[in-house]
């Protein structure tokens, strides 16, 4: 998979449009990750108009969740001036683009407050492209999604992936193609929707090992149909796996030699409730296999517990590394690509 480098582009002068993944919440780490793109930019004296999106406005202006209220956090991160302006195309946004100077950075509003972004409308990706020279893609979080900023600016505009975006790729593809075997596979937390990936990762995987909440949406007469997945009985609160269970999953990760983690096995911010996600999750840190992690959860519960340093590849993506190891491609990587 062949997809162009932004160390590959000459950057002086030039007007970068950068597609980030600033739907963060409390929590710093995908602005963080990002931060090596933004400083080799600055460097490279282009100017540099970074776009995302927060929460779900529904085409409509909330002011509570305008990129206005994370500018601050990025000028922190970042430890560089940051201008934001309440447009994300259109006239304003041109005139205050062509003013910029070198190593400078505008941040554009919130992509979502217009209803193009999310329809994929080639008419907002035009006007998108017409504030750059070239468009990076730094949100691998949000490449899932075929929204006009992810799917739509390439078209229009030189593209290249993030240093970070290439890196994702990069590591989780080491997960199908010619990975260490055996390949095991912990796919848990609440969201129901996560069962519908096991049929893909059948293909790859070894072992899949289901956690959380999600055993309790499988009819029980269907939990013993492949012995490649082992389904977690929950405690009677169903908030943690039972300690069998527990055991059960213990003893499938040491034999594994790539280890996928996707989702908190139990209500781990809860004392009473966090034995299995610590158990399992230490489990997977002391073996010498090949470990990657994804989802804003999943970090969050490593961090709890003090691991980040065994693993070997924390991702910024949750929905997009699934969907990327369930089908090897995304919709942003795609139109980077083609």
């Amino acid at each position: 998979m062949l997809i162009p480098r932004l160390e590959t582009q000459e950057l002086f002068g030039k007007k970068v449009l950068v597609r980030l993944d600033l739907d963060v919440g409390s929590e710093d780490f995908r602005i963080i990750a990002a931060r090596p793109t933004i400083e080799y930019l600055i460097s490279s004296d282009a100017k540099l108009i970074l776009m995302g999106h927060m929460g779900r406005p529904n085409g409509k202006h909330v002011s509570s969740l305008s990129l206005g209220n994370v500018a601050q956090r990025l000028r922190r991160l970042l430890q560089h001036e940051i201008d934001f302006i309440h447009e994300v195309s259109g006239f304003v946004a041109r005139e205050r683009v062509d003013r910029m100077t070198e190593g400078q950075i505008l941040l554009l509003e919130n992509l979502r407050f217009d209803p193009q972004e999310e329809g994929n409308g080639d008419v907002f990706a035009r006007e998108l492209a017409a504030l750059g020279n070239l468009y990076v893609n730094e949100a691998f979080a949000v490449s899932h999604r075929e929204h006009a900023s992810i799917a739509g600016v390439p078209k229009f505009l030189p593209h290249v992936a993030g240093s970070r975006f290439f890196q994702e790729v990069e590591n989780l593809s080491k997960v199908f193609v010619s990975p260490a075997r055996p390949v095991v596979v912990i796919i848990s937390g609440l969201k129901e929707d996560k069962l519908t990936y096991i049929e893909d990762f059948k293909k790859f995987a070894d072992k899949i090992l289901v956690g959380g909440r999600l055993p309790d949406f499988v009819p029980e007469e269907k939990k013993d149909e492949d012995p490649k997945i082992v389904y977690a009985k929950l405690n009677p609160d169903k908030e943690d796996i039972t300690i069998h269970s527990i055991e059960a999953f213990e003893a499938e990760i040491g034999n594994g030699k790539t280890i996928v983690v996707a989702g908190p096995i139990g209500k781990f911010e809860d004392p009473g409730h966090k034995l299995g996600t610590e158990r399992v999750y230490k489990k997977i840190a002391e073996t010498r296999a090949f470990k990657v992690a994804g989802g804003g959860e999943t970090h969050k519960a490593i961090t709890t517990f003090g691991l980040e340093k065994y693993f070997n590849w924390l991702s910024v993506g949750g929905g997009a590394a699934l969907e990327f190891l369930a089908k090897g491609t995304l919709p942003g990587i795609e139109a980077l690509i083609h």
